[in-house]
């Protein structure tokens, strides 16, 4: 997946992301899935091993709106903002993976560097860039995405193969196509702290593109919801 963001090659190619349906309307019985035609279905398929055993997402995103995060890594805390309106069901995978502590503990053993490809690859807490939480769900795209610097995005190995691996970029990667799914972004006080770590440069020892980051490695301490 950018459980190798191996699809981002030399030349910026591939990631990918989750398609669902559209929110509640915000009724008391919004809470009763049955009972709300408006209530927004996910489907997570179970699939491959697990890095870390976790329980499947609920079906129906029970998130809305912005999503406030806190990334604490070794590094320091870095905020961020999900946008659940726009990727109901990977914010729903999200919060579910993060409330559980799929991402406790978790290296971010990728970083890239050069001037116009910067960004720090996480998700994975065996840190070898294939580990995900044992599911898997579809793409939401629209086909014009973009990653500029405080992009927050999943990585993937192809269309509608999401799972838990995810991105932050800190400097514009217009060489990156829409193939990955935009679900927040990263606050200017993270950025600055992944900026500051990025101009140590890297030790380019990954095949698509940087490799570990010569400041030291990068870790996911624990992940804080709200």
């Amino acid at each position: 997946m950018l459980k190798r963001l191996v699809a981002v090659s030399a030349t910026l190619a591939c990631l990918s992301l989750a398609a669902c349906g559209n929110e509640g309307d915000g009724e008391d019985t919004a809470t009763d899935p049955s009972t709300n035609e408006d209530a927004i279905s996910c489907e997570y398929v179970e699939g491959g091993p697990a890095a870390k055993e976790v329980d499947l997402p609920p079906s129906e995103a029970t998130v809305s709106g912005e999503v406030k995060v806190v990334f604490e890594t070794t590094l320091g805390d870095i905020p961020a903002t999900l946008d659940a309106d726009a990727t109901p069901c990977t914010v729903n995978s999200f919060v579910a993976l993060a409330e559980q502590g799929f991402f406790d503990d978790s290296p971010c053993p990728r970083m890239a560097t050069s001037a116009s490809f910067g960004i720090l690859q996480c998700g994975d807490p065996t840190g070898t860039g294939s580990g995900g939480p044992g599911y898997s769900f579809a793409d939401e795209l629209t086909g014009e995405e973009t990653y500029n610097a405080g992009t927050l995005a999943m990585a993937n190995a192809g269309p509608d193969t999401n799972g838990s691996q995810f991105f932050m970029v800190f400097n514009d990667s217009p060489g990156l196509t829409p193939d990955y799914n935009v679900f927040g972004t990263v606050d200017p006080a993270g950025l600055k702290l992944l900026t500051d770590a990025a101009e140590q440069g890297d030790d380019g020892s990954h095949p698509a593109g940087g490799g570990v980051p010569n400041a030291g490695p990068i870790d996911i301490t624990a992940v804080t919801i709200g």
